[in-house]
């Protein structure tokens, strides 16, 4: 095991315990979460089998196997991947999701052409270690015709140059413009985490052999989830500036900006 993914690995196993709280799944994280879930359901009829890249603790697969999906469930983090299996228990869905300690690189341990939509949320694709191979082995299981629906952390994120740029934190305005990985903090640990303009996740893919069929910007107006805090000082404005989002996020000259964008792409044979 490489020391990135070592790393990446314990400092999502450190969280997972509180992750379904203000860290993992505040109020702005939930905005992005239901708009992910609402275009999954929109690209794949019930009875689908989905697989989950990333799934955290499991609240994603757990909604879509309630909803009539089979979905299938990896994550790297070994403490994520005990907090899904729990969640499944609870709802009763252990006919509908199984769930595996699998990380992006192990994909090929499914067979070929496994799945009939791929899905990943809130950026756990900007964690993968080389994002080439990982769009070849999501071409691999997915059937022809497949789909990967993914929100994904943007490079360009108005609100944050903003932020930190007023407070001349010119590094930290400046940090998603880097094109490698690079460690992120994470409750005293390091996530090695590498950030994408739409423009290049689906370069990536179109490589071998997608195609793009939806676009959207996520936090082009609405602030990111770790400004939790100002979105509780003024809960009106911002749903105001979702609307915007939601009304704007797909025009040509937006949707490359943003805290994540919402891209799907369809696998051509």
């Amino acid at each position: 095991m490489s020391e990135l993914l070592r790393d990446t690995q314990q400092a999502f196993d450190s969280v997972a315990v509180d992750y379904d709280g203000p860290l993992g799944n505040n109020a702005l994280i939930q905005r992005i979460r239901s708009r992910t879930m609402d275009v999954v359901q929109k690209n794949f009829p019930p009875g689908s089998h989905l697989l989950d890249l990333g799934c955290g603790t499991g609240l994603d697969a757990v909604f879509l196997a309630s909803t009539g999906y089979k979905v299938t469930a990896i994550d790297w983090s070994a403490e994520m991947v005990k907090r899904t299996k729990s969640r499944v228990i609870q709802a009763g869905l252990q006919a509908s999701v199984e769930v595996r300690h699998l990380g992006f690189h192990q994909l090929n341990e499914f067979r070929v052409e496994s799945f009939d939509g791929v899905y990943s949320d809130l950026g756990a694709l900007n964690c993968a270690a080389n994002m080439d191979e990982t769009a070849a082995l999501i071409g691999r299981i997915l059937k022809p015709q497949g789909k990967l629906i993914a929100s994904v952390m943007g490079r360009a994120c108005p609100w944050e140059w903003i932020l930190y740029s007023s407070k001349g934190q010119w590094q930290r305005a400046r940090l998603r413009f880097t094109r490698d990985l690079m460690p992120v903090p994470l409750n005293g640990r390091r996530v090695w985490t590498r950030y994408f303009a739409p423009s290049d996740f689906e370069t990536i893919f179109s490589k071998i052999g997608f195609k793009l069929i939806d676009l959207r910007a996520l936090g082009l107006f609405v602030p990111p989830p770790y400004m939790i805090r100002f979105y509780e000082r003024h809960p009106g404005l911002i749903d105001f500036l979702q609307k915007l989002d939601d009304s704007m996020g797909r025009w040509l000259i937006f949707r490359q900006w943003g805290d994540h964008f919402l891209i799907a792409m369809q696998k051509n044979d």
